[in-house]
């Protein structure tokens, strides 16, 4: 994760949101739907992956994805390309670009900052 940190700061400080802020409702749309098959396993209510992320934030942050403000495509697109502590990768081969665009989509739906 030390390793991953410099980059996902460099995405963050350049702006690097992608088209998500301003996502159509079918790209959204099919990101929950992408989102629902390969995440909620791990990232529902009370599953490991969203217990874990209560316990590193402690209320700082909500711990259901889903219900992030914060989340910005390029940082989902690394960890679901690269994974990161005990959440394994996903190749293009099981979450294609295309739905990696919507899945990042979905998860910044929430965000008040603009696209740059």
């Amino acid at each position: 994760m030390k390793g991953l940190a410099p980059v996902l700061f460099a995405f963050a400080c350049l702006g690097l949101a992608g088209s998500a802020f301003g996502a159509d409702e079918a790209t959204i749309q099919k990101g929950e739907k992408v989102f629902d098959y390969w995440c909620a396993t791990c990232h529902g209510p009370g599953l490991p992956g969203t217990v874990a992320l209560e316990t590193k934030y402690k209320g700082g942050k909500p711990a259901l994805l889903s219900e992030r403000t914060d989340l910005i495509p390029p940082v989902t697109k690394t960890f679901v390309r690269h994974g990161v502590s005990i959440m394994p990768f996903f190749r293009k081969t099981e979450i294609t670009d295309a739905d990696l665009d919507a899945l990042a989509a979905y998860l910044a739906r929430n965000n008040k900052t603009p696209n740059r």
